[in-house]
C-alpha cells in the first residue's frame, strides 16, 4: 500500500530562531509555528483557535531563517510529520513534529515580527535540495511590475 506524508503550514514563528549545529557541521533549528483559525461557533460568534506546531528546519533553511526571521514572522513550511519516541526515568514519552522540505518567508521586507532589521520574501528549500537556493534579488526582480500590457501577454500591477 503507498502512503503520502505531506504537511503545509501558514503561521507566525512564536519566538526567534535558535540556530545550532550538530556534530557533521549541519546546521538544525527548531522552531514553533502559531497557525490560527477562526471559526462561528453555534450560537454566531467568532472565535480564534490557535495550533503550536512544532517544526525542524535542517541546512540552509535553518541558515536563512536563522538571518531573515524573528519572533512573529510570517512563514509557510512544507514538510513531513515524523513522530520522535524516547523513554526517560522510566517513562515512555513522543512528540508529533514537521521537517521543514521547503519554506516560503512571506510578509513585506523589513517585517520581521515588528523587530527592526532584514526581513524579505524568498524560499528556501530543506535538505534534498539545499544546494538550490534562488537570490531574493531574482525573485523580486521576476514580481517586479511589468511594462507590457494585457494585449501582450503581461498583467500590469
Amino acid at each position: 500500500m503507498a502512503s503520502y506524508n505531506l504537511v503545509v503550514l501558514a503561521g507566525n514563528l512564536t519566538r526567534d530562531v535558535d540556530l545550532r549545529h550538530i556534530a557533521s557541521g549541519t546546521a538544525v533549528a527548531d522552531v514553533t509555528v502559531a497557525v490560527n483559525e477562526k471559526r462561528k461557533t453555534p450560537n454566531g460568534e467568532w472565535v480564534e483557535d490557535v495550533s503550536f506546531v512544532d517544526v525542524t528546519l535542517w541546512g540552509r533553511t535553518a541558515e536563512v531563517a536563522s538571518e531573515y526571521l524573528g519572533k512573529g514572522s510570517n512563514l509557510l513550511i512544507e514538510g513531513r510529520l515524523k513522530l520522535d519516541r524516547w523513554e526517560k526515568d522510566g517513562q515512555k514519552h513522543s512528540k508529533l513534529r514537521v521537517v521543514c522540505e521547503r519554506m516560503v518567508m512571506l510578509g513585506s521586507r523589513g517585517d520581521r515580527g515588528g523587530q527592526a532589521g532584514q526581513g524579505g520574501t524568498g524560499a528556501a528549500q530543506g535538505p534534498q535540495s539545499s544546494d538550490y537556493r534562488e537570490p531574493v534579488a531574482e525573485l523580486e526582480e521576476r514580481a517586479a511590475p511589468t511594462e507590457a500590457g494585457p494585449s501582450e501577454g503581461g498583467i500590469p500591477f
